[in-house]
């Protein structure tokens, strides 16, 4: 699987206010596009720094961890369908639940979640890109 961490592409054959779309995204806080398919690039546009920058979402292995740890937390049946999209709320979990889960990412991947963080986890694919970011900060 290739990762893009780190790679920024920019615009510079005419300064970023003066191309056509500019005006359009220049209010957006950011741009992110989703595909069912593992590989796909997460794409950001930071507009304090004018740069459309592409990560690659969690890694796949990332993702069979959390997957795997938010099976054993919520007791989740066996043959029970639970994929990147699943929703922590749709699968039961309340809201010591997902603290629960937390906590149990942090310690397998041996990472710290600050609340802030932690609070804006939705769905498993949020929890792995979170994870995935916090690893690689840490091992930088």
């Amino acid at each position: 699987m290739a990762s893009l961490a780190g790679t920024t592409i920019s615009i510079a054959s005419r300064p970023w206010h003066s191309l056509p779309a500019a005006k359009e995204f220049s209010s957006l806080k950011s741009i992110s596009f989703s595909s069912i398919r593992k590989s796909f690039p997460a794409i950001r546009l930071r507009p304090a720094s004018s740069r459309l920058q592409i990560c690659c979402a969690a890694k796949s292995d990332t993702l069979e961890k959390v997957l795997k740890i938010v099976k054993k937390q919520l007791a989740v049946p066996e043959g029970t369908a639970v994929t990147a999209e699943s929703k922590f709320s749709e699968l039961g979990a309340d809201s010591l639940d997902t603290v629960e889960i937390v906590m149990g990412l942090e310690e397998a991947f041996g990472i710290s979640v600050e609340e802030e963080s932690a609070q804006k986890i939705i769905t498993v694919q949020d929890a792995a890109d979170l994870i995935q970011e916090l690893v690689e900060a840490k091992t930088c």
